[in-house]
C-alpha cells in the first residue's frame, strides 16, 4: 500500500508542478482582471491598511477583503512577480484538490479512488484554466469545497458534539466564502444542502443546529464587517445592492446570458473527461437510495448551477465550485466502471480527446495560415507561435491515443491532455491580443518615458492599472472615461484623480509647466488617434493602444 501511495503522491505533484506552478511566470498579466488584483494587493501593502481596497488611489468596493488578504501574503512573500500575483489562486485550487481527496477518503476509505480524484479535479480544464490566472473564484472555490466537506461530515455525524463541532466548522468556511466574495458565498451551500438534508432526513438537524453555522460565520466576519463601515460607511450599500442585486438579478445585470449559458461551459471545462460526464450524474441520480454520498455530490453539482444558470448575469468562472463534487462524481464512477469490466467508456474518453486535440490543430494552423479572413488573429510571421500552439494540441492528441491503448486500460493517461498545453499557451499567444490584452509589453518599452513624467492619464481603466501596476505609482489619473472605477470617483476627494474631456485643454496647459503629460489611450477600432485631443509631441500606437506625450512647457 505505501509503494502505491507514493507513487500517486508522486504523480499529483509532478501534475501540480507541470501545470500549475511551472508556467505561472512564463506569461504576462492579463488586464483588466489579474493586473487589477495585482495592482489592488501592491496598493494596500504600500499603505499598510488591510481593511478598504482601493485601486489607483480610489475606493474600490467590488469586492470583499479575503481574496486580497491572500494576493498580499502572496506578494509578501514573492514580491511584485507575476508568479507572486498568480500564487494565490494556485495555492488555492492545490488545497481544494487536498479537500476533494480528504472528502472522497471519507466516503469510500479507498485512496486509489481519492488521489483519482484529486487527479481528475486538477486536470479538468476549467479548473486549471481559472486556477491559474489570478481571479478570486478559485479562492471561494475554495472555501465552498470546504463547505461542502463540512456539511458532509456533518450529515454524517450521530453525537450530538460532532454535529455542532462540524457545523461550526461549516458556518467558519461560509464566513470565509463570505469574505472572499460575498453573500453568494453564503447563499451556494443552503442551496445545495437543502436536497441533501430532505433526502437524508436531516432537515431537523439543520434546523437545530444551522444557528450555529450562522452565528460562527458572524463571529469570523463580523470584526472586519464593522471596521470597513467604520472606516467607509457607504461599502455596505454599493458592495450589497450594486455588486449583487444589480449583477446577478436586476434588469441592468452586467454580463447578460441566456439559462444554457453555462452547459457548453461545463461540457468543455469537464475536459479530458468529458466522456465520463453523463454516466457520472446517471449514476449519482440512479444510485441516490443505495449510495446517498453520491446524491449528495450531484446536489452540490446541480443545485449551484441551476442558481447561477437562473441569474441573469454570469461569467463562466462562476461555476468553477461545480468541479469539485463533479471529480468525486467521476471518480466514483470511473471505479464502478473497472469493477465492472466496462472499458468502452474510455475509448470513448480518448477518441473525444482526440477529437478535441485535433480540432484545436486545425484551428491554429487555419488561422496561422489565414484560411479564416474574418478572424484575423495571427500575421504570418508569427509562425513559430502557430507551431508552439500546434505543439500544444498535438499534446493532447497524444495522450489520447496513449489513453485508448490496450483497448482503454491506461485511460488514467488522459489526465496528461493538458500538460504541454499548459506550459506552452503563455508562448503561442498572438502579437494582437498581447497589444490589447496585454499591456505589460508595451508599458515596459515605455517604461522611461512614462516614469520621468509628471502626470500620467488614461481612458482604460484597465491600462491605467498596468501603469500603475508596472512603475509602482497610484498616482495614474482617469481621463475622459471613469469605467468600473465610477463609484469612486465620485467621492469629493477623489474628483482630482479625473479629467473630463472638457476640462482637458485647461488641464493640459497648466499641467504641463510642472512637467511632461503621458497619455496611455485605447484607441477606437478604426486605431485613430481621437481628434480633439491637442496635437501631441511624441505619439506610439501598439495595436489598440497608443502613448500620447506632451512635454513640459514652462
Amino acid at each position: 500500500m505505501k509503494p502505491v501511495k507514493r507513487c500517486w503522491a508522486a504523480i499529483l505533484a509532478l501534475f501540480y508542478a507541470l501545470v500549475y506552478l511551472l508556467p505561472l511566470n512564463g506569461r504576462l498579466l492579463w488586464q483588466p482582471d489579474e493586473i487589477r488584483y495585482a495592482e489592488t494587493s501592491r496598493e494596500m501593502l504600500q499603505r499598510g491598511d488591510w481593511i478598504v481596497p482601493s485601486l489607483l488611489g480610489v475606493r474600490y468596493f467590488e469586492k470583499p477583503v479575503a481574496g486580497y488578504w491572500i494576493n498580499n501574503i502572496s506578494q509578501l512573500l514573492f514580491g511584485d512577480s507575476n508568479f507572486a500575483v498568480r500564487f494565490g489562486v494556485v495555492s488555492s485550487t492545490g488545497a481544494s484538490a487536498l479537500l476533494v481527496y480528504v472528502l472522497a477518503m471519507m466516503m469510500w476509505n479507498h485512496r486509489r479512488t481519492a488521489s483519482l480524484a484529486a487527479l481528475m479535479f486538477l486536470s479538468m480544464l476549467l479548473v486549471f484554466g481559472v486556477g491559474t490566472y489570478s481571479v478570486i473564484d478559485p479562492m471561494v472555490s475554495l472555501w465552498l469545497t470546504a463547505s461542502m466537506a463540512s456539511f458532509y461530515l456533518a450529515v454524517e455525524s450521530t453525537g450530538t458534539r460532532d454535529k455542532l463541532g462540524a457545523y461550526i466548522l461549516l458556518g467558519l468556511t461560509c464566513g470565509l466564502g463570505f469574505m472572499t466574495k460575498g453573500f453568494l458565498a453564503l447563499v451556494v451551500p443552503v442551496i445545495a444542502a437543502l436536497p441533501v438534508a430532505l433526502q437524508r432526513r436531516r432537515l431537523k438537524d439543520l434546523l437545530i443546529f444551522g444557528p450555529a453555522a450562522v452565528l460562527a460565520a458572524i463571529a469570523l466576519s463580523l470584526p472586519w464587517a464593522l471596521a470597513v463601515a467604520r472606516h467607509e460607511p457607504d461599502y455596505w450599500h454599493y458592495f450589497f445592492w450594486i455588486e449583487h442585486i444589480q449583477r446577478f438579478a436586476d434588469d441592468n445585470a452586467q454580463h447578460k446570458a441566456p439559462a444554457w449559458y453555462y452547459l457548453p461551459i461545463l461540457i468543455l471545462g469537464a475536459l479530458p473527461w468529458l466522456a465520463l460526464l453523463p454516466g457520472s450524474l446517471l449514476k449519482g441520480w440512479r444510485e441516490r437510495a443505495a449510495r446517498p454520498e453520491l446524491f449528495f455530490l450531484l446536489s452540490w453539482v446541480l443545485m449551484p448551477l441551476l442558481f447561477f444558470s437562473m441569474a441573469k448575469g454570469k461569467l463562466l468562472t462562476y461555476i468553477l465550485p461545480c468541479m469539485a463534487p463533479l471529480a468525486l462524481l467521476m471518480a466514483a464512477y470511473a471505479r464502478g466502471c473497472i469493477a465492472s469490466g466496462r472499458s468502452r467508456i474510455f475509448r470513448i474518453n480518448a477518441l473525444a480527446n482526440g477529437a478535441f486535440g485535433l480540432l484545436g490543430m486545425a484551428a491554429v494552423a487555419a488561422l496561422g495560415a489565414g484560411l479564416l479572413p474574418s478572424v484575423i488573429i495571427l500575421d504570418r510571421d508569427e509562425w513559430p507561435k502557430v507551431a508552439l500552439a500546434v505543439v500544444g494540441f498535438a499534446g493532447w492528441v497524444i495522450f489520447a491515443a496513449v489513453s485508448w491503448h490496450r483497448g482503454g486500460q491506461r485511460w488514467l493517461w488522459a489526465a496528461a491532455c493538458p500538460i504541454l498545453f499548459s506550459l506552452l499557451v503563455g508562448y503561442a499567444i498572438p502579437q494582437r491580443v498581447i497589444d490589447n490584452k496585454l499591456p505589460q509589453q508595451m508599458i515596459r518599452a515605455n517604461a522611461d518615458v512614462l516614469r520621468h513624467s509628471k502626470y500620467v492619464l488614461s481612458n482604460s481603466v484597465g491600462l491605467a492599472t498596468a501603469v500603475a501596476w508596472e512603475l509602482k505609482r497610484d498616482d495614474v489619473k482617469m481621463y475622459r472615461e471613469r469605467g468600473e472605477l465610477t463609484y469612486g470617483l465620485s467621492y469629493p476627494d477623489a474628483r482630482g484623480q479625473f479629467v473630463s474631456e472638457q476640462d482637458f485643454p485647461s488641464w493640459l496647459a497648466s499641467s504641463r509647466r510642472l512637467g511632461d503629460v503621458a497619455l496611455i489611450l485605447r484607441l477606437p477600432d478604426d486605431n485613430r488617434l481621437p481628434a480633439y485631443l491637442p496635437a501631441p509631441d511624441i505619439m506610439q500606437r501598439t495595436g489598440h493602444q497608443a502613448l500620447v506625450l506632451y512635454r513640459q512647457r514652462p
